[in-house]
């Protein structure tokens, strides 16, 4: 696996036991044996002093306060300012997501969970294989069979029938199949497009492209599709075999990748993290977290594992 290689950051383990003892002690009263472990920690200045520090930061945020009142807080440093303001926001946004996503299914015909794969045949024939966390919704009529994504990734081998095209909607675009097969794929800001077989029509602000066989192309809301490119299909659909393979791509649209196998949440404290890019070989159903753990040490970051659910990398 290769990988823009990034400066290893001074370690702060205080401060990252400070924040796991912090979420432990929100989630419920510790056993015995680890209230001890924590009393036993704490009795060190150090730890008291950065445990302190995160109670100062977000502690009210739980009914939660210092035990040793009579100190004042210490002034919080830059990674531990960062790391609580992320973990406030991934909070938020997981209690988000979590509504998204049941709302997703309930708008949905087909859908997967974590780390499942699913064939579905459609009643005209066609066959859509549906990836880890994906759902798409028919609008099929006389005259037009219209799906749309509405998560994950998909690939589609479309039945032949000239007089009902087959459209399939995402990102606020659309993929018109040309006697074809294609996989699309969700992006943060729209889509991308591989075309394994014939050709497809990809429709976005305003304008169409023609994309053909072993072509990829991408879009964003309310822009015209990129010209498209030559692609090696059998890397940009390897989530078909159980794989990940990637070229210098963004970081941020990896972890999203891999999150559809993960039951959690992964989060860059400094977003200039996520803009990184990266390529390498990742095994997506066989252990996200290794797959984590490989690009932590590619890139040079770091990660607290705040529950087994949510992660933050810095």
């Amino acid at each position: 696996m290769t990988g823009k290689q990034a400066k290893e950051p001074a370690p702060d383990e205080a401060g990252d036991a400070a924040i796991e003892w912090f979420v432990r002690l929100r989630e419920g009263v510790l056993p015995p044996d680890d209230a001890a472990a924590f009393e036993s920690w704490r009795a060190e200045p150090a730890h008291a002093a950065a445990f302190d520090e995160v109670l100062h930061i977000y502690g009210h945020l739980a009914g939660m306060s210092p035990a040793r009142k009579t100190r004042p807080a210490p002034r919080a440093t830059g990674r531990m300012r960062a790391a609580a303001l992320a973990f406030a926001a991934a909070t938020a946004v997981a209690a988000f997501a979590t509504y998204d996503e049941i709302a997703i299914r309930l708008q949905s015909d087909h859908f997967t969970g974590v780390g499942e794969k699913r064939l579905v045949t459609l009643d005209d024939g066609s066959h859509v294989l549906l990836d880890s966390r994906s759902a798409i919704a028919l609008r099929y009529s006389a005259g037009e069979r219209r799906l749309t994504l509405l998560s994950g990734e998909a690939w589609f081998d479309v039945a032949p029938d000239a007089t009902r095209p087959f459209v399939v909607e995402a990102g606020e675009g659309r993929v018109t199949a040309l006697g074809t097969a294609f996989d699309v794929a969700l992006e943060k800001s729209g889509a991308r497009v591989t075309v394994t077989k014939h050709r497809v029509g990809v429709s976005s602000g305003g304008k169409t492209v023609l994309v053909e066989q072993g072509q990829q192309t991408g879009f964003e809301r309310d822009a015209t599709a990129r010209a498209p490119e030559a692609v090696d299909v059998d890397a940009a659909t390897a989530w078909r075999r159980g794989k990940l393979i990637v070229n210098k791509q963004p970081l941020g649209d990896v972890l999203a990748a891999i999150g559809r196998y993960h039951r959690g949440y992964v989060y860059c404290i400094d977003a200039t993290i996520c803009a990184q890019r990266i390529s390498g070989v990742f095994g997506a159903e066989e252990d996200a977290l290794q797959s984590l753990a490989e690009i932590e040490a590619s890139l040079g970051l770091r990660a607290i594992h705040l529950t087994r659910y949510m992660i933050l990398l810095y």
